[in-house]
């Protein structure tokens, strides 16, 4: 195997004799190389990419864009959550996370935020990926003395998880998190609110919903058994009730499997709850 090219002291191009290339990552390893020399076995025992050749150009241009630091930090996550998930993540992580690191760094710089809408279902779905997400940040503070927002823990997971190796089970996943995002969002709008996210009652409304949502995508949605209960629920909670058939039509506007009373009728109880609760946050009300 020989080298290509020579990214930056950390990070060179190579291609073996079949015209395969790689990208080779490690502290130095790119340092009084030269285009042609054999790559060493102590180098290729170091972290590698194989990478399309009709994409090369495209990902050589950007890690000659990001600052070896990020891929250096970015090497730190990674392994830190294949030991924490037990799986091996897919090699594009190491591009598209150090981009986006840089980036977060840059926006922090310009004192530009943006939000990330399902923060919390990340949270809630993907504890041991946001749990990487939150070492990132310390990484990041340790390295370049920046501190982010914790929000940004879940950008970081949103990466781990889409790298890693079931495509199916990860989209299910998201789909399932936006989901309960989109069911938050209505009952906040409908009540013209803001909620306290760290508040236990909020927390165990999202946790409601998660199981709602499961049961909805698995097709087991809780069978209507007496007409009372809902009907009782109707007349005691009218409001929460209507918020309740707003989320019902969205739900089944996107996804189209209707949903049955009974579920309407527990997803009315729980909205009702949240409205009485100290969740809503007043100073944002007002």
């Amino acid at each position: 195997m020989k080298i290509k090219k020579v990214l930056n002291a950390n990070t060179i191009l190579a291609e073996d004799e079949e015209h395969q290339e790689y990208v080779f990552f490690g502290k130095g390893i790119g340092y009084g190389r030269k285009i042609g020399q054999q790559v060493e076995q102590d180098v290729i025992n170091k972290v590698f990419i194989p990478v399309e050749n009709s994409q090369i150009q495209e990902y050589v241009k950007l890690l000659e864009s990001i600052p070896p630091i990020f891929l250096e930090i970015t090497q730190s996550i990674v392994e830190k959550a294949e030991e924490d998930l037990g799986s091996k993540l897919n090699s594009s992580v190491y591009f598209t996370l150090s981009d986006h690191l840089n980036f977060a760094i840059e926006r922090q710089k310009n004192d530009v935020q943006i939000m990330n809408r399902v923060f919390w279902e990340i949270k809630n779905y993907y504890p041991k990926e946001f749990e990487v997400g939150t070492y990132a940040l310390k990484v990041l503070k340790k390295r370049l003395g920046v501190v982010l927002p914790e929000e940004e823990a879940a950008n970081i997971a949103f990466h781990i998880i889409n790298a890693q190796s079931s495509d199916y089970t990860n989209r299910k996943g998201m789909e399932y998190a936006k989901l309960v995002s989109g069911i938050s969002d209505i009952v906040r709008y409908e009540l013209g609110i803001e909620f306290d996210k760290s508040d236990i009652h909020y927390q165990r409304f999202l946790t409601h919903l998660k199981f709602f949502v499961e049961r909805y995508f698995e097709e087991k949605m809780l069978v209507e058994e007496e007409r009372s209960f809902f009907e009782q629920i109707a007349t005691l909670y009218p409001k929460a009730l209507t918020i309740a058939f707003t989320a019902k039509d969205y739900v089944e506007l996107l996804h189209k499997t209707p949903i049955t009373k009974e579920e309407v009728a527990y997803l009315t109880v729980h909205i009702n709850r949240l409205m009485n609760s100290e969740a809503i946050d007043q100073s944002k009300s007002e």
